[in-house]
């Protein structure tokens, strides 16, 4: 079969079984070959890897995962796009196709246990769940690469005191370094986005870089403190639902950090919030 990259392709297969774009499922198929051979290249997927893919589809990229994969695990929600995968994949016995909500598999069951390479062309509406629940259900992946919103992909590789940085850049650099591999414009997908794409890698942490006592503490006081980025840290971790810590108590830490009573969360480095933790979780 000729590769679904070429966009006739992909509308042929589309048309033949009356396929209609889910807007719940957030779907932009890629058609250009030149993009998903840059994002097996960043992933630097080999045969010995086993690949996770997460939402393939028609089967656009899984064809050139199954190529250079020793197997393919591809986690689609949508029903209706089983019956296309059967035929797109027939000629790859390395894929496993598996109807189910990401968010809700067994990653390590599904995959026996073994190591994996994540990759994948995310809904951008569910793109931060889904990178977080990778992340903190520790499931044994070495890298994730992914298409995402472009303005998403600066948040996470983002550093202290900019405008990008949040709570998520804090929380994918906890875990991994991400990687901006490439931007993507929407001429790129069917049905077009409305928004620029980028593909990012992040390279899971073999060793934690930081090590803090009480992660989900932290996590908690991180939230706060972007809640309301507008106020001093000591105002959002004080006025947050989810903590009860006195001002006093977090004047008391930033003073032994050396820090200003003034300061915003937006100027602290992941270190200093993983101290600060540390200090208010005693």
């Amino acid at each position: 079969m000729e590769k679904l990259s070429n966009p006739k392709v992909t509308i042929e297969i589309i048309q033949k079984y009356n396929f209609a774009f889910q807007k719940r499922f957030g779907q932009n198929f890629l058609i250009d070959g030149h993009v998903i051979e840059k994002i097996i290249r960043a992933a630097e997927i080999t045969k010995d890897d086993v690949v996770l893919e997460i939402g393939p589809g028609i089967g656009t990229m899984t064809q050139y995962l199954a190529e250079a994969a020793g197997e393919v695990f591809a986690v689609e929600i949508d029903k209706n796009l089983l019956p296309i995968l059967a035929e797109t994949l027939a000629e790859y016995d390395n894929v496993t196709v598996v109807n189910e909500d990401i968010l809700k598999v067994d990653i390590a069951a599904l995959t026996g246990g073994r190591l994996v390479k994540v990759v994948a062309n995310l809904p951008y509406y569910i793109t931060t769940p889904i990178i977080m629940g990778l992340f903190e259900n520790h499931i044994p992946a070495t890298s994730i690469t992914v298409m995402v919103q472009k303005e998403v992909a600066e948040r996470m590789q983002a550093g202290p005191g900019g405008k990008d940085y949040g709570a998520l850049s804090l929380a994918v650099q906890y875990y991994a370094e991400p990687y901006i591999v490439a931007n993507v414009p929407p001429n790129c997908f069917m049905p077009r986005p409305n928004v620029g794409s980028a593909v990012i890698r992040l390279t899971r942490h073999t060793e934690p870089k930081i090590v803090v006592k009480d992660e989900k503490f932290m996590f908690k006081l991180i939230r706060a403190s972007f809640n309301q980025r507008r106020k001093t840290l000591q105002n959002g971790i004080n006025n947050s639902a989810e903590l009860s810590i006195s001002k006093d108590a977090v004047v008391e830490a930033l003073r032994k950090m050396g820090l200003s009573e003034s300061i915003r969360g937006e100027a602290l480095t992941l270190a200093q919030f993983a101290e600060l933790s540390d200090l208010l979780c005693e």
